[in-house]
């Protein structure tokens, strides 16, 4: 993964994360009031698209979140800068939103929580930057290149989204890797000259979710 340290910038995501979702633990008025919920945001609470990203349910999934995030982010710091980084943490947290906004638009009931988009947003912006890189899973005993966990991924997260298996907000997940792609994309179009080949098969699941929801046959 390159440089084992952790970046400034990355600690203080992970310090606000840890702050905004402790607070929410133990104050339930703090954590119902910022949370996403379709029907609070379609009245016009914005705030949540931003702030839900900031909340977790339990520190299991605070853990997982951050862990994930720091093993990642510094692939993108190093090679994109402190500020691009950012950029694409925030983008693919807004993206991974307004994909659960969408597929959830008539459930005004919905709410979710979690930094999962903005970190699978980092996530998908480090396998695009360097896919090549070796992941190693617990339950596979041999490395797995980046852009094969990324495309099983986000395959996987289809297939949640269609049966709808767990308490997981696989959309946003999938909308937060769209927004790392998109925006990696647009702040280093070289990427274009020098790696397409992984560009056009990182691009493979969303053309598929594409082609699924336009078909009718997502849901």
């Amino acid at each position: 993964m390159g440089n084992l340290g952790i970046s400034i910038v990355t600690i203080i995501i992970i310090a606000a994360n840890a702050i905004i979702s402790f607070k929410g633990f133990g104050d339930r008025a703090f954590f119902e009031k910022f949370k996403f919920n379709v029907g609070s945001i379609k009245r016009g609470e914005q705030i949540r698209m931003i702030s839900s990203g900031f909340l977790h349910a339990d520190m299991a999934h605070f853990i997982f979140n951050m862990f994930t995030l720091y093993i990642f982010a510094n692939v993108v710091v190093l090679q994109l800068g402190a500020f691009n980084f950012v950029i694409i943490y925030f983008a693919s947290l807004i993206f991974g939103n307004l994909l659960s906004l969408y597929f959830h638009k008539d459930e005004y009931w919905y709410s979710a929580i979690g930094a999962s988009g903005a970190v699978t947003g980092i996530l998908y912006s480090a396998i695009l930057l360097r896919p090549e890189m070796d992941l190693y899973m617990f339950f596979v005993p041999v490395p797995i290149p980046g852009y094969v966990f990324g495309i099983g991924y986000l395959l996987y997260s289809i297939y949640g989204m269609k049966k709808r298996i767990g308490n997981i907000g696989h959309d946003a997940h999938f909308g937060g890797a769209i927004g790392g792609y998109i925006v990696t994309l647009l702040l280093m179009p070289s990427l274009f000259k020098t790696d397409l080949g992984h560009i056009g098969l990182l691009a493979i699941p969303i053309i598929i979710l594409f082609v699924l929801h336009k078909t009718g046959k997502l849901n």
